[in-house]
């Protein structure tokens, strides 16, 4: 008998991200974290053999796909903005040119229905390349949302333990 797996959910996350100067355990409480994304490109490769197919004359073309370069893509993270400058004073300290140390490493986190760890990815080597704030309206009663793009050059998924 096959095992049925259970299907997990997208909003039992938990995302870790520890940055210098924080005053707090936990950074942030995220709402949305998206472009969790690894790819990697097909090469068309086109060579001419020597033999000969047909009527023709020339040789017969023989075309193969090669993996190409591995590549991710930037997450955005998303939050209801509160006082904390951590987002802020990271993204400033990319901008003023200390970015090599400002790389951290970051894990996503996803649980199933009853609270146990199921998933996990680790993300290396991560810096900011956006911040941006929702847009702001004296008649909205809407949550201020705070939004922060982040590059990274790794991404695994790892077992859970």
């Amino acid at each position: 008998m096959v095992q049925q797996r259970e299907i997990l959910t997208a909003a039992k996350f938990y995302l870790e991200l520890s940055l210098d100067g924080s005053d707090a355990n936990t950074d942030a409480v995220f709402r949305e974290c998206q472009g969790f994304q690894r790819s990697q490109d097909a090469i068309d490769f086109a060579e001419v053999s020597p033999n000969k197919w047909g009527k023709a004359s020339k040789g017969q073309v023989i075309r193969t796909k090669l993996p190409g370069n591995v590549k991710s893509g930037n997450i955005t993270l998303r939050r209801g903005m509160s006082d904390s400058m951590v987002f802020w004073k990271w993204f400033q300290a990319v901008q003023d040119g200390n970015w090599a140390a400002q790389r951290k490493d970051a894990s996503l986190t996803i649980y199933d229905q009853g609270g146990k760890a199921k998933a996990r990815f680790n993300l290396t080597g991560a810096f900011p390349t956006r911040y941006k704030l929702s847009d702001v309206d004296a008649r909205s009663h809407e949550i201020e949302v705070e939004e922060l793009e982040v590059a990274f050059e790794g991404f695994e998924r790892t077992g859970i333990g």
